[in-house]
Parts: C-alpha cells; sequence; structure tokens
C-alpha cells in the first residue's frame, strides 16, 4: 500500500462514481417469499415491532433504600424479586 493509511482521495472518487452496466442487472436474484419472511415490516416508514405488547401501565424506575436483611430476603426468592417487592408495597398502600 503507497502513501498514507488516511489517504481517501482514491477510493473516495471510486464511491462517488458507482455504474453497474444493464447486463449485471441479469445477475440480481429474484426476490422470493423467504426473503420477505426474514424482512423487516414497515408502517408509515417505521419499523413496526413484534412481540409482546407494551403494557397498560409503564412502572417508573426508581432508587430505594432497604435494610439489608430485607433485601436479602426478596432476593433469596428468586427471580422477579422486584415484582415481590412491588405486591408487598401495594398490599401495604391498600392499593
Amino acid at each position: 500500500m503507497s502513501g498514507s493509511k488516511h489517504d481517501l482521495s482514491g477510493g473516495l472518487a471510486q464511491a462517488d462514481a458507482p455504474v453497474i452496466p444493464p447486463e449485471d442487472y441479469d445477475e440480481i436474484p429474484e426476490v422470493t417469499e423467504e426473503m420477505f419472511a426474514r424482512g423487516q415490516l414497515m408502517r408509515a416508514g417505521r419499523p413496526v415491532r413484534l412481540g409482546r405488547p407494551p403494557k397498560p401501565v409503564v412502572k417508573k424506575p426508581t432508587t430505594i433504600r432497604l435494610d439489608p436483611d430485607v433485601l436479602t430476603y426478596f432476593k433469596s426468592t428468586g427471580p422477579g424479586w422486584q415484582s415481590r417487592i412491588n405486591e408487598t408495597l401495594r398490599k401495604a398502600a391498600g392499593l
């Protein structure tokens, strides 16, 4: 490689003038149903989010200070311990 590795002048000129001759279009494959199946669904120019719909009530992140033994207890109950703390607080608040 000659010259500085940061010299982009030659590469930019080539990138600015891509030319595809008509005969090369014959090499472009037809779009298949499989290609559509792997594609991104768009609506109004934006990708459609697939999967679980958003919940009607969005929880708000916060910081709370708990006694170490309380935190240890809830964490020891396994995954979902934050939801269990939330449920306990809801019951205590009468909600």
